[in-house]
């Protein structure tokens, strides 16, 4: 009985699938769809080299170059075991030379098959570790509008791939003594993920163990040289304020610099100190700034200015700056939200190639 009940929901499912298909073969969707997925093929398997000398082909030429080098390096990408699968099936697919040879056929589609089933069990695998992963990480995320009595706050953060290596966290020090950090972890996917959880563990254990952020910096960056390999840094803007008074102190490890809204007039700050595990005696300065009733500060990690759209244009901080300046006396929401629809609407159906965050901060008075 269960038996039957898997073999309904299987073809109910497949039929499902073909009007979803049919579908978006009406709107177009689907060739979205296969145009992105093409697109990821070529970033994926090819080189930037092999891209730009694709550009330079004839259509016909670029085409099968284009076949043959996502063959040959898809190949390279399997295990040794089932590229000698694969190469057997391809001989026995192109050997095959009349209807009496079907068994030929049929064993080099029965090849296929079973590489295609190895490798789909693979990539499932590594997504539910992913999903799970990912899951530890909106566990770790601050909630999008924390209350702090005097001030208005917007977080939002979003991971390029299943997990990300952007670091967006809120910390309540006291009853009225907050803090915030935002960083970039260098790299992508897992490994930036890992280095992150490990950036943000190490910035809470040792936020109020000192009164002082470029200690609180130095020794931050000390452990992070010291448990990091070679050639991996990490950018850090953390900053601390009381609901009381309108002073933040802040210090910058190497990250974008923010931008503040005060008496009408946009600016950026100063850039920051060099990033977390450049060097292990690396120096850092507190500094601090005053908002007053209706100032706002802006920060924002680079996946805001490498955005990109589908002709693969850059977002620019001039953008930012033209949208902040419209909306710079709304709420840190809808400054926040502001941001993030323009941002969706140009990147449409581009890839995402990086982690992006982004933080309000306001004076209420």
């Amino acid at each position: 009985m269960a038996e039957k009940s898997q073999d309904q929901k299987f073809f109910q499912t497949i039929f499902k699938d073909f009007g979803q298909f049919f579908r978006d073969l009406i709107s177009g969707r689907s060739f979205r769809s296969l145009q992105k997925d093409f697109a990821d093929l070529k970033e994926y398997y090819l080189s930037y080299d092999l891209q730009v000398r694709l550009d330079q082909m004839g259509w016909f030429r670029r085409s099968m170059y284009l076949f043959f080098w996502l063959l040959k390096y898809s190949i390279l990408k399997l295990s040794s075991f089932r590229r000698i699968l694969l190469i057997v099936a391809i001989v026995f697919l192109l050997s095959a030379r009349s209807n009496l040879e079907q068994q030929k056929i049929i064993f080099g589609v029965l090849l296929l098959l079973l590489i295609i089933i190895l490798e789909l069990k693979d990539k499932l695998l590594a997504r539910e570790e992913l999903e799970a992963g990912r899951s530890v990480q909106k566990a770790l995320q601050p909630e999008v509008s924390p209350v702090v009595p005097g001030w208005e706050f917007w977080l939002y953060t979003r991971s390029a791939n299943e997990v990300g290596g952007d670091l967006l966290d809120f910390i309540r020090i006291g009853s009225r003594h907050f803090g915030l950090g935002i960083g970039d972890v260098s790299g992508k996917g897992l490994p930036a993920a890992l280095l992150m959880a490990k950036l943000q563990a190490t910035l809470r254990a040792l936020v109020g163990a000192t009164d002082s952020l470029d200690q609180l910096a130095d020794r931050i960056n000390k452990i992070y040289h010291r448990d990091t390999q070679a050639n991996t840094f990490a950018s850090l803007l953390y900053l601390e304020l009381n609901s009381d008074n309108e002073d933040i102190r802040y210090v910058n490890a190497g990250h974008m610099p923010p931008i503040v809204s005060a008496g009408g007039q946009l600016k950026e700050m100063e850039k920051g100190d060099p990033a977390l595990g450049i060097m292990f005696d690396s120096k850092y300065k507190e500094q601090k700034i005053t908002l007053n009733q209706g100032d706002m500060l802006f920060l924002y990690s680079d996946g805001l200015t490498d955005a990109r759209d589908e002709t693969g244009h850059f977002f620019e901080d001039r953008r930012i700056f033209e949208i902040l300046q419209s909306v710079k006396d709304r709420s840190a929401d809808a400054i926040g939200r502001e941001i993030l629809d323009v941002i969706n609407r140009f990147e449409r159906n581009a890839r995402i190639t990086d982690d992006l965050s982004i933080a309000v901060v306001k004076r209420t008075g």
